[in-house]
């Protein structure tokens, strides 16, 4: 393959929107990621990936911007999620459950009904370059950049929330307001993501690039850096290979991803072994 071959999907506008949009998303998925991982909240983002594309059919339905629609309907399922697992007779899974199984199947629901928006939500569903506008490109930018922002400003305390919550609540930390703020971060995150990724997969994002980059280093400080980098690789080598192979974006960006994760998890545990073994090696000599 000849190097003008290599970069033919780039002569296409909507191809280059789709990179940086990828890009971006994995970028920003990595950094909301790291906090998800490290405080198990694994199913609060698929969680959420689905309640979206609740707000994405409403929105579609009406006629007004995908941001708007699934914007509000996010964060208002996000806010309700922390309020009633809050509540020690309702734990997070079922809040979880509840919320946002409701909201896809209000989505599944007037998709049904309504054929002229099927084809847009199954954009939203399943992620497709040819969704991503010029418009989504400011937009996750903008929100990126306030999100990050907001990580790096409050590292100190949502780091202190995520390893010992009672103890942060005691010394002063405001817990509710930052688990509420790091809750609709984490619900703008998929929102922006999802054009590209698509709601059924963006979980995967939220959770492949920090977890690989956990198997990688024990420091916090040194994640948030990692896991965006490796949500970046992921993004770009995806929406790349998705070009030759003919498969929607967020499924090749997917397999990337959990393709690394496998490679990375492999070498890691081949020299926890090697360890082991030396440690042992030694102790018999001794």
């Amino acid at each position: 393959m000849t190097a003008l071959e290599l970069l033919e999907p780039f002569e296409f506008a909507f191809f280059q929107r789709g990179v940086v949009v990828a890009t971006l998303a994995g970028a920003l998925c990595g950094l909301v990621g790291v906090f998800v991982v490290l405080r198990s909240m694994s199913y609060i983002g698929h969680g959420l990936s689905h309640a979206v594309f609740g707000g994405a059919a409403v929105s579609a339905v009406l006629g007004v911007s995908f941001f708007v629609g699934a914007g509000v309907w996010g964060v208002l399922a996000a806010l309700l999620i922390g309020r009633v697992s809050a509540r020690s007779t309702v734990g997070a899974d079922a809040a979880i459950g509840v919320v946002t199984t409701a909201s896809f199947a209000i989505g599944l629901a007037i998709q049904s009904r309504s054929g002229a928006v099927s084809g847009s939500l199954d954009t939203v569903l399943f992620g497709n370059v040819l969704g991503v506008f010029r418009g989504d490109v400011f937009v996750i930018v903008v929100v990126g950049s306030a999100i990050t922002a907001f990580v790096f400003a409050y590292l100190r305390e949502l780091t202190f929330l995520t390893f010992d919550p009672e103890v942060a609540r005691t010394s002063g930390v405001r817990v509710d307001l930052l688990d509420a703020c790091f809750m609709i971060a984490l619900s703008a995150t998929v929102i922006v993501s999802v054009r590209v990724i698509g709601a059924l997969l963006i979980s995967a994002m939220l959770v492949i690039p920090a977890a690989t980059a956990r198997m990688l280093t024990d420091s916090i400080g040194r994640m948030v850096w990692l896991a965006p980098a490796l949500g970046t690789g992921f993004g770009f080598v995806g929406m790349y290979a998705s070009w030759y192979v003919d498969v929607p974006s967020g499924a090749m960006i997917t397999i990337v991803a959990a393709a690394v994760f496998g490679a990375v998890y492999l070498a890691t545990d081949v020299s926890r072994r090697r360890v082991v073994a030396a440690l042992d090696d030694h102790s018999v000599a001794a």
